[in-house]
C-alpha cells in the first residue's frame, strides 16, 4: 500500500497530513486539494498576528504600544486603523491613523477586527 503524501507546495515540508478532503502543512499552515492546480506560490500574502489573512481595505487593530518614530507620539494598544494598501517589504500595512498620520506598520502588531 503505497501511504506517501506529497510534500507542502508552499515550503517544500514532508510532514503532510490528510484532513478530511485536503492536505495540511503542519510547518507553515498551507492547505490544498490533492490533485488540483498548484497556486502561484509568489503570491503575495500578508497575515495578522493570528494568521488572519489581510487585504486592502480591512480594519485592523493595534495589540501593541507603538512608537512613531520621528516624534514622541504613541499609537496606543486598541487603536483602530483601517488599512489602505498592503505593500511588499518589512512595513507591509501602509494606513492612516486618525491623530498620527500617515503610517506604515508590520502585519504582527495588528489583529484583524
Amino acid at each position: 500500500m503505497n501511504n506517501t503524501l506529497p510534500p507542502c507546495p508552499q515550503c517544500e515540508s514532508a510532514y503532510t497530513y490528510e484532513d478530511g478532503n485536503l492536505l495540511v502543512c503542519p510547518e507553515c499552515g498551507h492547505e490544498w486539494t490533492p490533485g488540483a492546480e498548484p497556486e502561484d506560490t509568489d503570491a503575495f500574502i500578508v497575515k495578522d498576528a493570528n494568521g488572519n489573512i489581510l487585504q486592502d481595505g480591512d480594519s485592523v487593530t493595534l495589540i501593541k504600544d507603538l512608537k512613531v518614530k520621528g516624534s514622541s507620539t504613541v499609537a496606543k494598544v486598541g487603536t483602530k486603523v483601517k488599512i489602505n494598501r498592503l505593500v511588499d517589504g518589512d512595513h507591509n500595512i501602509d494606513c492612516k491613523i486618525e491623530g498620527i498620520g500617515a503610517m506604515m506598520l508590520k502585519s504582527e502588531f495588528v489583529k484583524k477586527a
